[in-house]
């Protein structure tokens, strides 16, 4: 399992993503090889590419930002 925190929200692109939760809030890939470039709260960059159908969980959490997905959702 995947776990960071950012400071900052993320915008999903709608071609590449779409909500399919609203508590908690989730999303998931509708095509492959989509990436993610997300800023952690010590400020080093990650880049996380999905496979078709993969998913991320999106908690609010003080003043930050909690992501959450599978390891086996994520291409090597």
């Amino acid at each position: 399992m995947g776990l960071l925190y950012t400071k900052f929200y993320l915008d999903f692109d709608e071609v590449e993503w779409k909500q399919i939760s609203n508590d908690p809030v989730v999303f998931q890939t509708v095509k492959d090889s989509v990436s993610l470039e997300i800023e952690d709260t010590s400020h080093k960059f990650y880049k996380l590419n999905f496979k078709e159908g993969g998913k991320i969980k999106l908690l609010r959490v003080t003043g930050k930002f909690r992501l959450i997905w599978d390891d086996e959702d994520v291409l090597d």
